[in-house]
C-alpha cells in the first residue's frame, strides 16, 4: 500500500533505510487510489491515530493519546492586526509538550515492526524528550546526543528522567546529527531524527485535524529548524487533495530566526539548496540549526504552495511569546516565532486581511524556562506581612 521513494531520483528503498543511495531523502508514498479511508472528518475524536489508514504501520502502535491538540482562535490578535481569522493550533499541549510526540509514536512503532531494541537522536531538546517518553513506554533502550549547554533545562531533564542515555558534546547540533547518524548505523540503532521518513508521517497529521476542525485555511505558518514539520504538514494536506477531501491545499510559510535562517536564504536567493550557517545562533533554542537535514523538503513544500519564508529577531519572537501568553497561550519562543512571522508578514503587506491563517506552535512554555526568567525578571521578594503586601498590591494597581 505504500513505498519508500527517493525525491531526488525516483528509486524505491527498503523500510531500513534513511536515505537513497543517490543520498537523496526518502518519502512515504501511498498507493491512494487502493486506500480505504476508515475515518470520517467530522471534528470529533481528534487524535493521531484517528487517521491510522494514512500511516505507514501494521502493528498495534505505541501510543500516549497524542494529538488532538487545540486550535484556539486569537479574536483580539485578529482585530489588531485586521486579519479574518487567526488561529493557533497549540502542539505544545501534546504528553510530551511538543509536537514531536506525532511523529514518535509513529517512528517508535515503526522500530519494534523491524525488531529493533535501541533508538537513538541527535536534538535541541524536544526530540529527546519525546523520544525518551515513548521508548520508555515501548521499552526500547534510547540514546541521546545534546550541544552541551545549548538546550533548555527543562527538555534535558525529561529525556534523564524517562530513562535515556544523554551524551552531551563539546559542538552544535549539526555536529551531534553527524555523529548520531554514523553511530547508529555501525551498532544497528534506529535513527529517529527527521530524516527518518516514518517520523515524519506521524507529524502530518497536524494538517488532518486543521481540515477536520475548520476546514482548508489559506496559510499555515510554521517555525522551521530542523524543517521536518513544515515538509510534513504540506504532505498531509497534499495528500487529503490527491483523496478529493479538501479542494486546494494552503500556503506554507516558514519562519526562520535571524541567526539561524539558512532555508530563509536560499529561498530569497532562489536557490534549491542551501548553504549552512556554520554557528547557528537564537534564543529561540529549538530551531537552532545550521544545516538543516529536511531543507530540500521543506523547500519543495513551499515553491508548490506557492507559500513563503520569512526571517524574523530574537525580539520579535519573545514579543511574540509574550502577546500570546497575554492570550492565554504559555509557548517556548521557537513556537512563538509563527506568529512573529506572521505579524511581520502582514505589516509587509504579504497576507491578505481576508484570510484565515493557522500558526502552529510547536512546544510549551515549560519547556524553555530559563527563557522566562531572564525576560521576565526574578519573582518580587516582599516580607510576610499583610500590610506589606497590601502596599505593595496598592502600588501595582
Amino acid at each position: 500500500m505504500y513505498s519508500l521513494v527517493c525525491i531526488e531520483c525516483g528509486k524505491e528503498n527498503d523500510e531500513m533505510k534513511y536515505k537513497c543511495i543517490c543520498d537523496g531523502l526518502l518519502e512515504v508514498r501511498f498507493d491512494l487510489s487502493r486506500l480505504e479511508i476508515d475515518f470520517k472528518l467530522d471534528g470529533r475524536d481528534l487524535k493521531v491515530w484517528k487517521y491510522r489508514s494514512l500511516l505507514p504501520v501494521k502493528s498495534e502502535p505505541v501510543t500516549l493519546k497524542e494529538g488532538g491538540t487545540p486550535l484556539y482562535r486569537l479574536e483580539r490578535l485578529e482585530k489588531e492586526l485586521e486579519i479574518r481569522r487567526i488561529y493557533v493550533k497549540h502542539e505544545g499541549l501534546n504528553p510530551s509538550g511538543s509536537f514531536k510526540d506525532r511523529g514518535m509514536t509513529v517512528g517508535i512503532t515503526k522500530a519494534l515492526e523491524l525488531k529493533k531494541t535501541a533508538v537513538a537522536c541527535a536534538s535541541t531538546g524536544n526530540t529527546s524528550a519525546s523520544m525518551a517518553m515513548y521508548a520508555a513506554k515501548s521499552g526500547l533502550k534510547a540514546f541521546v546526543l545534546l550541544p552541551a549547554g545549548k538546550v533548555a533545562i527543562g527538555k534535558v531533564a525529561q529525556a534523564l528522567m524517562h530513562g535515556a542515555e544523554v551524551i552531551g558534546i563539546k559542538g552544535n547540533f549539526d555536529d551531534a546529527l553527524r555523529i548520531v547518524r554514523e553511530v547508529c548505523e555501525r551498532a544497528g540503532i534506529y535513527l529517529l531524527n527527521s530524516v527518518n521518513p516514518f517520523r515524519l508521517e506521524g507529524q502530518k497529521t497536524i494538517a488532518y485535524e486543521i481540515v477536520d476542525e475548520i476546514g482548508t485555511p489559506d496559510a499555515v505558518i510554521l517555525p522551521v529548524g530542523n524543517a521536518g514539520n513544515i515538509s510534513a504538514v504540506f504532505k498531509g494536506f497534499k495528500e487529503f487533495k490527491k483523496l478529493q477531501l479538501i479542494d486546494r491545499v494552503p500556503k506554507m510559510i516558514g519562519i526562520q530566526a535571524k541567526g539561524a535562517a539558512p532555508i530563509y536564504r536560499a529561498f530569497k536567493e532562489g536557490e534549491s539548496k542551501i548553504t549552512p550557517v556554520t554557528n547557528p545562533e537564537t534564543i529561540a533554542t529549538a530551531i537552532r540549526i545550521g544545516n538543516p537535514v529536511n531543507a530540500r523538503k521543506a523547500l519543495r513544500a513551499i515553491h508548490d504552495s506557492k507559500g513563503l519564508v520569512e526571517v524574523v529577531s530574537d525580539h520579535e519572537i519573545i514579543s511574540a511569546q509574550r502577546k500570546l501568553a497575554k492570550n492565554g497561550i504559555g509557548v517556548e519562543p521557537a513556537s512563538a516565532s509563527s506568529v512573529a512571522g506572521l505579524i511581520k508578514l502582514i505589516r509587509n503587506g504579504e497576507i491578505e486581511r481576508d484570510s484565515t491563517i493557522v500558526c502552529i506552535a510547536t512546544g510549551n512554555l515549560l519547556k524553555d524556562p530559563e527563557t522566562v526568567i531572564r525576560v521576565c525578571g526574578e519573582p518580587k521578594m516582599v516580607e510576610a506581612d499583610v500590610e506589606k503586601i497590601m502596599s505593595f498590591v496598592t502600588q501595582i494597581s
